[in-house]
Formats: C-alpha cells, sequence, structure tokens
C-alpha cells in the first residue's frame, strides 16, 4: 500500500492576505527581497480570467524506468501517484507538477480534473500538459501549464515519481505548502514564511498606484507620478487620508441602517 505525505498549510489569514493582490505586484515586492526566481516561466492560463491564492500540493515527475512503472493506463492505478497526489486536496488548495516540460506527457484527464474539483481544488499548475482539453476546458478550475495533448499519461517518457516533496516546476523550487498565486500574468510561489510582509507591502503598492493611475488617467505628468515625486508623494497621503475618512463614515451609515 503506497502512503504518501499531506502538507502543512499556512494559516488561512495568510491566504486571504494575499488575495486579490496579483502575481505581477508579489512578484515585484519578492523580488526588492532578494527572492528573484519566483515566476514559473513558459506556463500561461489556459482559463483567462481566473485568478487562484492558495497552497501548493506537489507532484514529480521522473524519467520513465519500466521496471518502476505500470505498462498501460489503468494497470494497478492505486500505484499512479498522480492520484494520490488528488487524494489530498482539501478545498482551496493547488496542484503544482514538474512534469519536465514534456509536452507529450498527459499530467491529468477529465476525470481527475473534475475530482480535484469536486473535492474543492483551485488549480493546477503543470511544467507540461493535461488532456481532454475539450471537456476540461469547461471545468470550474484554474489552469496554468504549458499546453495540451491527446496522451495520457503512459504514452510518454516520463512517470509520476513523488508526492508532496520539494519540486522543481519551470524551474522555480517549490516546496510543498508554498503559497501559489496565479492569474493572466502566470504562476508565482511565495514562500510562507514571506507571505504576510509581502502582503503588507503589495497591499502599500496597490494603494499608491490606484492613486497614480487616477492622477495619469485625468492628464498627469508621468514625471511626476510614476514613480511618485516628493510632491506627488504630499498629495498621495493626503488622498489616502481624504478616502480613509470617507470608507469610516460610510461604514458608520451603514452601521446605523
Amino acid at each position: 500500500m503506497i502512503t504518501t505525505p499531506d502538507i502543512t498549510r499556512p494559516d488561512p489569514s495568510l491566504i486571504e492576505a494575499l488575495r486579490g493582490i496579483g502575481s505581477a505586484t508579489a512578484s515585484g515586492e519578492l523580488y526588492k527581497r532578494g527572492i528573484k526566481n519566483q515566476h514559473m516561466t513558459g506556463l500561461t492560463s489556459w482559463k483567462k480570467g481566473r485568478s487562484v491564492v492558495g497552497p501548493a500540493l506537489t507532484l514529480q515527475w521522473m524519467p520513465r524506468r519500466e521496471d518502476m512503472s505500470a505498462n498501460h493506463e489503468y494497470a494497478d492505478t492505486e500505484m499512479q501517484l498522480h492520484r494520490h497526489v488528488m487524494y489530498h486536496t482539501q478545498p482551496g488548495d493547488i496542484i503544482v507538477v514538474d512534469a519536465r516540460a514534456d509536452m507529450a506527457s498527459g499530467v491529468f484527464g477529465e476525470m481527475m480534473l473534475t475530482y480535484f474539483m469536486g473535492k474543492g481544488g483551485l488549480g493546477v499548475v503543470i511544467d507540461g500538459c493535461i488532456r481532454d482539453w475539450e471537456h476540461a476546458e469547461h471545468l470550474e478550475l484554474g489552469m496554468w501549464m504549458r499546453g495540451v495533448t491527446p496522451n495520457h499519461g503512459w504514452q510518454n517518457r516520463i512517470m509520476p515519481f513523488a508526492v508532496n516533496v520539494p519540486i522543481a516546476c519551470a524551474d522555480v523550487l517549490v516546496l510543498p505548502g508554498d503559497i501559489i498565486i496565479a492569474d493572466n500574468d502566470g504562476a508565482i510561489a511565495v514562500p510562507v514564511a514571506h507571505a504576510a510582509e509581502i502582503a503588507k507591502l503589495s497591499r502599500e503598492k496597490d494603494e499608491w498606484e490606484e492613486f497614480t493611475r487616477l492622477r495619469l488617467s485625468q492628464g498627469g505628468d508621468l514625471r511626476k507620478y510614476y514613480p511618485l515625486n516628493e510632491q506627488a508623494q504630499r498629495e498621495f497621503e493626503d488622498w489616502r487620508t481624504v478616502r480613509a475618512a470617507g470608507s469610516v463614515k460610510k461604514r458608520k451609515a451603514r452601521n446605523r441602517s
């Protein structure tokens, strides 16, 4: 009987703090902190508009060795480790797969992805492909990957090898339980130890970018507002104070109603 480890999931408050920030902002803040290689390059969103934040379940594939793998798709299914990563699924999880950028490997198909969705999974990030795209594209899942293939997982040169271990997904180190942020810009991994600080810095950046976007849309000078010069910074502080006061007033009005 195969047993595989579960992950240690981060505090839900960290997931919530990173929700809505976006991969671009979080990636930039990670870079400033010296963590420079978190974007899983080459993996694009196949479900445009999907945005997910959640902990990583990890699956590692390795070159096939015939004495260590089944000889056809349905032989001894419980020996297939790509099933076992899904058995760990809890609501909000994201599966991240190092499939060695293999373009002939259907890592998952419609049925397994349907199971994952039914268990509450949010999305998959795959350095490789899935199959059954005609049906899989209609699932309520985010999907970041290199492409699609008609092949199932035994029509290739690789095999699932380990579950919930450190992996290299598109040349990015992803540890089990890392927080994945994935959207139209791509997928990144946020180390849990840095998540709170990244969330704080990203919210601050989003705030001044909102102000900058407003001023630029009104014809403001790019040299003044992006980035903020000293005068624009004072304007921003005043704008933020007024906006905060307005939010408090609206909240009090709602409480009275």
